[in-house]
This record gives C-alpha cells, sequence and structure tokens, in this order.
C-alpha cells in the first residue's frame, strides 16, 4: 500500500462521543482507518505514549503519515479536506464559514450543557454531578436545542440548508444524544425529529451516530 493511500490511524475508543464524528466522516467518505482503543476503560490516556501525541489526554487523536492531529471538529474538517469533498467542507469561504461557524457553537455552548444534562445528569461524575450544574445545564441544553429547532424550521433540511456538510456530523451526534437522554422534561421538537430522521437513511450515521449509544 502506498503511503498515499495507507489509512489513518485514529486513537480512542468507538463508544467516544467525539471518536464517532472521526468513524462517522471516515465512512460517510469511505476513507480507510485503522483503530486503536484508548480512553475509559481501555489504555489510558494519561499513558506517556499518549500524552506525547496529545498532552490534553483526550481522544480522539488521529495520526495521517508524520501529522498528529486532536480535537474532533478539526479533525473532521481536515479529513474532508484532505479526500477534496468540497459538498462536505466548502471551498468557498462563506459556505465554509458557516458550516465551521455551527461546529465551534456545537463545542463551546452545546458541550457545555451537556456537561450539565449528561455527563452529571447521567453519568452522576464529578465535578458535573451537583444538583445546580445539572439543572443549569438541562436548562441551558433546551434553550440551545430550541434554537436548533426554530433554525431547521426555517432553514432546513440540513444544518446550512439543502446539503449535507460536516456540520451536520457534529450536530447530528448531539441530536441523537438529545432524544436519547432521559429524566428531565424536554419540549417537542418536530423538526429536530424529522433531521434526525433525514440522518438516519445515511448508513455512516446508523454505524456511529444513532448506534444505540447517547
Amino acid at each position: 500500500m502506498s503511503a498515499q493511500s495507507a489509512p489513518v490511524r485514529i486513537l480512542g475508543r468507538s463508544n467516544s462521543f467525539n471518536v464517532r464524528k472521526i468513524l462517522w466522516v471516515c465512512d460517510e467518505m469511505d476513507m480507510p482507518y485503522e483503530r486503536e482503543d484508548y480512553g475509559r476503560g481501555f489504555r489510558a490516556c494519561t499513558d506517556p505514549e499518549f500524552l506525547a501525541l496529545n498532552p490534553v489526554a483526550q481522544v480522539p487523536v488521529v495520526l495521517d503519515g508524520g501529522a498528529v492531529m486532536r480535537e474532533s471538529n478539526s479533525i473532521v474538517r481536515y479529513l474532508a479536506s484532505k479526500a477534496g469533498r468540497d459538498d462536505l467542507y466548502p471551498a468557498d469561504l462563506v459556505k465554509r464559514q458557516q458550516v465551521e461557524q455551527w461546529m465551534d457553537w456545537i463545542a463551546y455552548d452545546l458541550t457545555h450543557a451537556l456537561r450539565g444534562a449528561f455527563l452529571g445528569g447521567v453519568l452522576q461524575e464529578e465535578p458535573w454531578n451537583n444538583d445546580w450544574f445539572i439543572n443549569q445545564g438541562r436548562k441551558d441544553l433546551i434553550h440551545d436545542m430550541l434554537i436548533v429547532e426554530e433554525h431547521l424550521a426555517a432553514n432546513g433540511p440540513y444544518i446550512t440548508g439543502e446539503t449535507f456538510t460536516v456540520a451536520d456530523i457534529s450536530m447530528g451526534l448531539v441530536v441523537n444524544r438529545w432524544f436519547v437522554v432521559e429524566g428531565f422534561e424536554k419540549p417537542e421538537t418536530p423538526a429536530l425529529a424529522a433531521y434526525y430522521e433525514l440522518l438516519s437513511q445515511r448508513p455512516a450515521y446508523l454505524a456511529h451516530g444513532r448506534n444505540g449509544l447517547p
């Protein structure tokens, strides 16, 4: 196998929320990869070997030739660019910014809300498992998902309009968690439900997104 066609190496457990983004985009593009288990329940991210690759001790890490990459959203964008998939990650700068603004918002606002609603409220992980943080996370999550609901109702069917992009990979994992996680009352979100079903027509989403995991 030539260096150009060599599979990328993905370090991270397959049930990780952020690793699943990488697996989804690779399968979406038929990009070959090899995956090795790291993280909760497997080889520790605090092992010196892993820390030498990623000093923040988090999965995923992706190795592509001599390049070492971390942060799932940036990796997804890199892989789409590497494959020349302008349909997934547009070359047009305005369209690209529209993709990235949703991915960045998800990485900050929605991820912060999910720490309380999911890590605290469902997994009971410290330090997120105090009542104030759980309740605030649930309120923030509802607020954020209603923003997405309104946006999809007006501008869908996908996050940036008519076509599927890497923004939908980041959002698709969040939407799956929104519908799977229980323990608090959620408003009706018909546009999100339609979006969930639309994404579920994609085999790679069923494999790595809507696959029974939150």
